[in-house]
């Protein structure tokens, strides 16, 4: 089968970065960020080798951008008048070329998005509405992933295969990365999102996961990812031990492709990312063997490493692009990426409510340790746990904006975008993925 071309959701203006993520560079219209932001003005010039050459922050780009009330309690649409202003040149090199953002005399009218047509969202909760992902690219992803879970990794047995498809990966992945310049490239995020759910299923929850021994299998699972470097006597036993269960054959898969088309800088970040990941997973699990009912503002600093923080991180790579190692590093950027996998993690504990309470045992979320530790109702713990992702939600949008004001480099720039993509992108899935997840009645 032919590659799907381009989304059509790109163009010299892409709809996609006029709807996902101007409302975070929009906000960047003078310095109201933190000192952390302005930090990146030195790095940001001697990545572009501009040392010489004063930054100055940029006018507001501009956007239309909905979202949806946090105070209303139906979840009416409201929405912001354009902001004046022009909108940056784009970035150069592999994959930039859909993203080209020429300064105009007047910004064009842009077309609001329509409302996803399934599902609801939660009333109250602080997020943008996103177009619908190109259905080409949706089908092509899915029938692609489909066969190498198959074919390449044998990743589940035949009574596993509604569940997969009620997954809806692909609709998933095109909607975080709609910038992706070819299917291979959003296959890269989609790999690894399989293999994640693989450990996090089989490892640790719904398919034999267990808290026990939970540390040495997602050890050995982590070699997949950052190989074991041993003498040769025990090398090959090393490398027969990754096809030994279907995480680890996943985990080995899915990072061999992205080495084959990230930098080497761009796999060590995402190995960082990932051990954070394990480090929550092991958290989780230390409370469940003790029995243990975290405080709120424990199960949260939990939360920030067992988050979805690997998949966003790695939005320049799925772009065809690479935001320079120094920016990425600098603390105002980690804490952009924080504060995103932080409200992205919180979306999924208030969707997956209903699932969670059906499962066996006492299942950790937010809405359940508010509850229990500040002793309120169900509802009331569910309702706060909305305040707490809405909170998380415009912290990210503020630092984003004010990171976009003190370092206007394009590659920065996509970066932000494209993380405020995926975060949108993931609330969609959420949203519009029935087959999983419904909402408690609370409303």
């Amino acid at each position: 089968m032919p590659e799907p071309g381009p989304s059509p959701l790109q163009s010299s203006l892409p709809t996609a970065a006029a709807h996902f993520g101007l409302h975070v560079l929009g906000r960047a219209a003078g310095p109201t960020g933190t000192a952390g932001a302005a930090a990146l003005t030195a790095a940001a010039a001697a990545a572009t080798g501009a040392g010489t050459a004063p930054v100055v922050a940029p006018a507001p780009l501009a956007t239309t951008a909905s979202v949806v009330a946090p105070a209303s309690p139906a979840g009416a649409v409201v929405t912001a008048p354009p902001v004046p202003g022009f909108v940056l040149p784009g970035p150069t090199g592999l994959g930039t070329a859909g993203l080209s953002l020429a300064r105009r005399e007047a910004a064009p009218e842009l077309p609001e998005p329509p409302a996803p047509v399934e599902g609801r969202p939660i009333p109250g909760l602080y997020f943008h509405p996103v177009p619908e992902p190109d259905p080409v690219r949706v089908d092509e992803v899915s029938r692609r992933i489909k066969a190498w879970a198959l074919d390449e990794v044998q990743l589940y047995p035949e009574d596993w295969e509604g569940e997969f498809d009620g997954f809806s990966v692909g609709r998933y992945m095109v909607a975080c990365h709609p910038d992706a310049p070819t299917v291979e490239h959003l296959m890269l995020a989609t790999r690894l999102m399989v293999a994640e759910n693989a450990v996090d299923d089989c490892y640790c929850e719904d398919h034999g996961g267990s808290p026990i021994g939970l540390g040495g299998r997602l050890l050995l699972a982590h070699t997949a990812l950052d190989p074991l470097h041993t003498t040769t006597e025990y090398q090959p036993l090393w490398a027969e031990s990754l096809h030994a269960d279907a995480p680890r054959r996943a985990y080995r898969s899915a990072m061999e492709y992205f080495v084959n088309q990230s930098t080497p800088s761009q796999a060590d970040r995402f190995r960082h990312d990932m051990a954070r990941l394990h480090m929550g997973y092991l958290a989780e699990a230390a409370w469940a063997e003790t029995d243990h009912m975290p405080e709120v503002w424990e199960y949260l600093a939990m939360r920030q490493f067992n988050n979805f923080r690997p998949c966003p991180t790695i939005t320049d790579t799925v772009g065809g692009y690479e935001l320079p190692a120094d920016l990425h590093a600098q603390p105002a950027m980690q804490r952009v990426l924080a504060l995103a996998g932080n409200a992205t993690t919180i979306v999924n504990d208030l969707y997956s409510y209903m699932k969670e309470l059906d499962s066996p045992g006492k299942h950790l979320n937010l809405p359940v340790v508010i509850a229990e530790r500040e002793g309120v109702s169900d509802r009331e713990g569910y309702l706060k746990a909305v305040e707490v992702h809405n909170d998380l939600m415009r912290d990210f949008e503020a630092e984003a904006a004010a990171l976009a004001a003190a370092c206007p480099v394009p590659t920065v720039q996509r970066f932000l975008r494209g993380v405020a993509v995926w975060v949108d992108g993931n609330h969609y899935w959420h949203q519009t993925n029935t087959y999983r997840y419904s909402l408690p009645d609370f409303w």
